[in-house]
């Protein structure tokens, strides 16, 4: 396996980053980068990003999940960020990045772990959820889900096909255009830190095609994690946007057929699809909305 890892020289000043690069190999030797801030003793915060984003999209979160007491983790999936880079594009599956996170959370040891999570950090997040609930205390899950083959939405299929063909696939300008806010030249550029060249994107460009939509393989260890879920009963709160096309709607199966979805309020969030530029104060709030629910 040939592994790409982003020179360092490349995530210099970044803005709103101050946070000290850790890493951890898990078995395989695959390294993962994370973020872990906040007094180790404190109540995890697991706060899983997506598709094509790394770590970075939490900047705004991070200090006043701390601040509250609690401790931000917030690693790169294997593919993404500073975490290391598989270049063949069969090193990646949906089942490969559930068991790179699982081999990292255990490797931790963390326990009573509120998930915060959206986009590609639900499908994954709530795949561990389902697979280990007994480490977790709770959910928030903003502009995500865990599909089972439904049909794809015609927002989400135009998504894929870009993905597949665009020559460029410019990574900070499809978080621009995923937000409502406006991002700097340099936050755009921020985004794009990890991926300087066209082989260090093929994580980025291949996991829209795993999404199990349709006839897809991941469908039966999804229906089997929504089991799990379907008894689920720790607080298990829903944040969506207003204002993210992709999502929208997707709240509803969880408050309907999660039993822990009843032991919180629910929020609506303002902004698009990436939240956490938008409204990250809101996505925050829901995250302390679950730690005072599982307490």
């Amino acid at each position: 396996m040939t592994i790409y890892r982003t020179p360092d020289a490349h995530f210099a000043d970044l803005p709103d980053w101050p946070f000290e690069p850790r890493y951890l190999e898990i078995p395989g030797g695959l390294r993962i980068h994370y973020v872990d801030e906040g007094a180790a003793d404190a109540q995890p915060v697991l706060m899983l990003h997506g598709e094509p984003t790394w770590g970075y999209l939490y900047r705004h979160m991070i200090g006043p999940v701390t601040q509250a007491g609690l401790r931000a983790l917030a690693p790169d999936l294997i593919g993404f960020g500073r975490s290391d880079k598989p270049l063949e594009r069969n090193a990646y599956s949906y089942a490969a990045q559930v068991g790179w996170m699982r081999a990292w959370v255990e490797a931790l040891d963390l326990k009573n772990i509120i998930l915060a999570c959206q986009d590609w950090g639900s499908l994954i997040g709530l795949r561990l959820v389902a697979a280990m609930p007994e480490r977790f205390a709770g959910v928030a899950l903003s502009n995500g889900g865990l599909p089972a083959g439904e049909d794809p939405p015609r927002a989400f299929a135009i998504w894929r096909a870009f993905s597949r063909y665009s020559p460029l696939f410019p990574i900070g300008s499809i978080v621009a255009k995923g937000s409502k806010r406006l991002l700097s030249d340099a936050e755009i550029a921020a985004y794009d830190a990890p991926f300087p060249t066209r082989t260090s994107k093929v994580a980025a460009r291949i996991y829209p095609s795993f999404v199990p939509l349709g006839d897809n393989v991941a469908v039966p260890d999804q229906l089997k994690a929504w089991e799990t879920l379907e008894t689920f009963d720790k607080p298990f709160l829903c944040c969506f946007s207003d204002g993210d096309p992709i999502t929208r709607g997707g709240d509803r199966k969880f408050r309907d057929h999660v039993p822990g979805a009843k032991r919180v309020a629910h929020r609506t969030l303002h902004g698009g699809h990436f939240i956490q530029e938008d409204d990250p104060a809101g996505f925050a709030d829901a995250i302390f909305d679950v730690a005072k629910a599982a307490r």
